[in-house]
């Protein structure tokens, strides 16, 4: 049985992947590290609430006696000023895994990255920079490390949609689905294949999003 630790249940994939671990016979208990109380109630889910996600000095007990670790926090771009997007991407994804290393060094870390990550760190696109400066940290410290890089998400749950860009992804789907399995994935793969490699690991670090597609539907 396991014991699972999750930050950002309240995003898209978060929530999914909270789910995939309720539901689970593997998972003994769920950690959810959340900004405020969510009005969800289940015998394996203990919620706590954390005030700065780049500070987990006083929350170290919460890191320990994991076998997987989800950070699924996350900001659009545009959202936010530079520094804070880069303090959301970066810092707090970082000071997460530092928490895990310290405490459950053996455990498995899934990361919610994106496509075009770009660990030169050279990239004019903030997103592409700074998610691959986290990739960076992270995989220096040695540690059971998996990258999640997906294309295009499809919320499989309609939502509100956060810019004009992702409302137009949403109509277009079928023809961007139709670009190839590096193009797009839906909502509940991605969470069903960060699920299955946080609970049994995985043989690549920097999954992209065929190769996430390729854990959904067992090629790998």
């Amino acid at each position: 049985m396991k014991r699972v630790l999750l930050a950002g249940a309240s995003g898209m994939i978060g929530e999914l992947i909270l789910k995939e671990c309720l539901s689970s016979s593997k998972v003994e208990t769920i950690v959810s590290l959340v900004r405020r109380k969510s009005n969800l109630s289940h015998p394996k889910l203990q919620e706590t609430i954390i005030d700065d996600f780049s500070d987990y000095s006083n929350h170290q007990v919460l890191f320990q006696n994991v076998d997987a670790a989800f950070f699924c926090i996350g900001v659009y771009t545009g959202q936010v000023p530079k520094q804070e997007f880069r303090r959301i991407t970066v810092d707090y994804a970082v000071s997460f895994a530092e928490a895990l290393k310290s405490n459950s060094p053996n455990a498995n870390f899934c990361l919610l990255s994106g496509a075009g990550a770009d660990r030169t760190e050279k990239s004019k696109t903030a997103f592409a920079k700074f998610k691959g400066i986290a990739e960076n940290k992270i995989s220096n410290m040695d540690i059971k490390f998996y990258s999640f890089r997906p294309g295009y998400i499809y919320p499989v749950t309609p939502r509100k949609e956060p810019n004009f860009m992702y409302r137009i992804s949403r109509a277009f789907y079928p023809i961007i689905k139709l670009l190839g399995k590096n193009a797009s994935i839906k909502s509940t793969e991605l969470a069903n294949a960060m699920f299955k490699v946080g609970m049994n690991g995985g043989e690549k670090e920097i999954l992209e999003n065929r190769d996430i597609l390729d854990i959904v539907y067992k090629k790998v």
